[in-house]
């Protein structure tokens, strides 16, 4: 971009609201920064918009210089979706106002906001809007891909709380999405990931929640635990939501020296009903523990739903994942896990697990783009390392874990497909919902502008 472009002629074309950075300028590097890292991919600028008309500008200048456009908001992506080499990187950070209207129990949040900044400015009205488990992901992009977080068994998945969005589709034009005005792509947006356009602005349903029960619940691993905890799960009441991670004990001061380098279940709780029943639902987890020789640490208690969000998740490494269901993970599975874990040699590895139902379940398969509502587990298997030509070395592994969890059952979560597999993502979006899909590209997106994503072809594009 910048051999046909001068960097003073891009500038004069995104003339307005917007801080244009190339190469050679202070802050370009952290304009484009993502997580978790290990992504080797610079881009020729980075725009910077504060409002939705200097999104359109930059977005029509995009479309008419035949650019590739990649969009930055929270910066969660392994596979570098927020920034590609010789790309426009919209970098829509600058869009960071939320709006509480407590007596409409809504709230409004600019297309840059975080997790952790929308909550913190509900929590004040006693509100929140679920997410998934990291303050820091931008909440336009949870929103897109689905949204599971420590709520989803209680309130469902984000997209099920949005109301509306403000949308820059590929002509530059501002377009509101909701169930009354572009119906087809309020749709697409619930789950279809960035294909169709810049979000600056999403408006979301609230619900008072107040103080939750919750935290780390660290658990000796074994293939009765990890069965355990997923069939404990699965028959808990819908206020209990929990994400279970299978992997090596890190070094860290809450866990005793001993449980260094052992393979554990951290099972991240969060109770939402009432607190004085926390301790009876808890119970059968705390069971588990005391059955598998004695739980290895407690950390969970009262306090508020932001406690839960994860903050900066440290230095940046190269990762490698694959996202999967299963309708079940027995004993024989947990197994299988376990010695896929013991016998890797990534840096760090780790096998997530979150029993869904619930809410989940309740919405309709085709009311969202988003296909499993029927799945009872979704998971994912990563691998990270410091450099991406260290990870490289687990991608088969990762795969062969995921097969032999999934154990047959097709799918994958959007949110959770990193590696850009064209298998993956027909798994993700399958049958009717990747049709209608293609069809709502085509409508808003027929130039497929916007493909620096989990990239939905336009119907009939070849």
């Amino acid at each position: 971009m910048t051999s046909t472009l001068s960097p003073s002629a891009l500038r004069a074309a995104l003339h307005g609201t917007s801080l244009v950075l190339t190469p050679l300028d202070e802050g370009f590097v952290a304009a484009h920064q993502i997580r978790p890292g290990g992504v080797d991919a610079v881009p020729d600028a980075v725009d910077r918009p504060t409002d939705a008309a200097g999104v359109a500008r930059a977005v029509r200048f995009a479309a008419d210089h035949g650019l590739e456009l990649a969009v930055r908001s929270g910066g969660h992506s392994a596979l570098g979706r927020g920034r590609r080499p010789g790309a426009l990187v919209l970098d829509v950070r600058g869009l960071d106002d939320v709006q509480v209207d407590r007596a409409a129990r809504r709230a409004t949040a600019g297309g840059g906001v975080t997790a952790g900044a929308y909550t913190a400015a509900t929590t004040q009205h006693g509100l929140i809007t679920p997410f998934g488990d990291a303050g820091t992901v931008g909440v336009a992009g949870i929103t897109l891909g689905g949204g599971v977080g420590f709520l989803s068994r209680r309130l469902g998945m984000t997209i099920d709380s949005l109301h509306s969005a403000r949308v820059v589709t590929a002509d530059g034009q501002v377009r509101t999405a909701s169930a009354q005005e572009h119906p087809d792509l309020f749709w697409a947006l619930r789950g279809g990931g960035g294909n169709f356009g810049v979000v600056t602005e999403l408006t979301f349903d609230t619900h008072e929640i107040g103080t939750v029960v919750g935290g780390p619940l660290i658990l000796p691993a074994t293939p009765t635990t990890v069965a355990g905890v997923v069939a404990t799960l699965r028959q808990a009441p819908r206020e209990l939501t929990a994400i279970v991670m299978v992997m090596v004990a890190p070094p860290v001061p809450f866990l005793p020296e001993e449980a260094h380098g052992r393979l554990v279940v951290m099972v991240n709780l969060c109770w939402s009903g009432g607190v004085d029943d926390a301790d009876a639902a808890l119970a059968p987890l705390r069971a588990l523990g005391e059955q598998a020789g004695g739980i290895i640490a407690d950390l969970v208690a009262p306090g508020p739903y932001i406690g839960l969000l994860e903050g900066p998740d440290g230095p940046p490494m190269a990762m490698h994942n694959r996202s999967f269901y299963a309708d079940d993970v027995d004993e024989a599975a947990a197994a299988d896990i376990l010695d896929a874990l013991g016998s890797s040699t990534a840096m760090m590895r780790v096998v997530q697990l979150r029993v869904l139902g619930g809410a989940v379940a309740d919405v309709p398969t085709g009311a969202t783009a988003y296909a499993h509502r029927d799945a009872p587990i979704t998971g994912v298997v990563a691998a990270a390392e410091p450099t991406a030509e260290a990870v490289a070395e687990h991608v088969d592994w990762v795969a062969d874990v995921a097969d032999r969890v999934r154990r047959g059952r097709h799918g994958a979560y959007a949110n959770f497909v990193m590696d850009g597999d064209p298998t993956l993502l027909a798994q993700a979006y399958p049958g009717d919902t990747g049709r209608r899909l293609a069809e709502a590209k085509a409508t808003y997106d027929p130039t497929n502008l916007f493909r620096s994503n989990l990239n939905v072809l336009p119907a009939g594009h070849d």
